[in-house]
């Protein structure tokens, strides 16, 4: 069992997001945004590894494509990216899908897979001030990236998907928004539909970040700006909330043995007490008190091989 909380990682990341368990190797993967890096901490070792990608890294999905060396699939600024993991830090990259996106100056934010394996992305503007509402939910499936099946998002977070697969969530954690919603899903033909108000969190401490579900079906997302992590259950009633010492916890979700440790990871606020900034951009593991679900596996077509030596995707060069 976890300590209630305490920090995992040995990193401090700019924006930590995505964390993803790997039930087959018994770690923890997850990202750096800003510091364009995909990271990985063993619960055998305890012992992180770190590795450097091209573009920044929004969101990565587990394939059942090797252990060592891994091959994930990872959406960042320009596409969605088939990354193998060598000798750290090098990876190769390999683009799997492109995205035209509205504007200039956006990437891909969150995302995850479905039970059938679909790898679902969403995109934002960078430029938060902006509150462009240009962010879209897509839908990737091995062949090609979908057309838009949500528009209109100005910062999409919070997918997740019940233990059944039939209801989906998405949030917009943009600070004129902050609404999480369900959607009816279905897993067979990956269609959404009748969008409804899951949790209006304007009232809540925090803004809804990222998100995981719990094996009991409740929705679990990190209050932004509030140092909290929020359980919701499926009729969307607050139940519980978790403290994480830091202000900006960014995404959770379920690991460990067990699958009952919650891993949460966190952002670099732009100013705070220097013992809070010691401790922010950590991941965290805390005890959930309840057990989450495996993480589905990627499902769609891969390359056959990559060298994980070599960077065979430049990223375009920004102004």
């Amino acid at each position: 069992m976890a300590e209630r909380c305490r920090i995992l990682s040995a990193s401090r990341d700019q924006v930590g997001e995505c964390p993803v368990w790997s039930v087959a190797e018994q770690a923890l993967y997850w990202v750096d945004i800003e510091g364009r890096r995909i990271h990985r901490w063993s619960w055998a070792t305890q012992q992180q590894r770190s590795w450097d990608v091209p573009e920044r890294v929004g969101c990565i999905a587990l394939t059942a494509q090797g252990v060592e060396p891994r091959t994930l699939v990872a959406a960042m600024e320009s596409g969605l990216f088939a990354v193998t993991l060598g000798e750290a830090p090098a990876a190769a990259v390999q683009l799997l899908a492109p995205v035209t996106h509205p504007m200039a100056n956006m990437r891909f934010n969150d995302g995850r897979c479905d039970r059938a394996g679909r790898f679902w992305v969403t995109t934002m503007c960078m430029d938060m001030s902006l509150a462009a509402p240009v962010g879209g939910l897509y839908c990737f499936d091995g062949q090609a990236l979908s057309a838009a099946h949500i528009d209109g998002l100005i910062t999409p977070n919070g997918l997740a998907f019940s233990p059944d697969g039939r209801t989906a969530y998405l949030s917009d954690s943009h600070p004129s928004v902050q609404k999480i919603w369900a959607f009816d899903f279905d897993t067979a033909a990956g269609r959404l539909s009748n969008a409804r108000e899951f949790v209006d969190m304007l009232p809540l401490p925090g803004r809804p970040d990222g998100a995981a579900v719990d094996a009991e079906g409740h929705y679990w997302i990190c209050g932004n700006d509030a140092g909290l992590v929020h359980r919701f259950s499926p009729t969307g009633q607050l139940v519980q909330s978790l403290t994480v010492p830091v202000p900006k916890p960014a995404m959770c979700a379920f690991g460990g043995p067990n699958l009952d440790v919650l891993f949460v990871t966190s952002i670099q606020p732009a100013s705070a007490p220097p013992q809070v900034m010691q401790r922010s951009g950590a991941v965290f593991a805390l005890d959930a008190g309840v057990r989450g679900l495996p993480e589905p596996l990627y499902s769609g077509a891969l390359p056959v091989a990559l060298s994980p030596f070599s960077l065979n995707h430049r990223p375009k060069e920004t102004t």
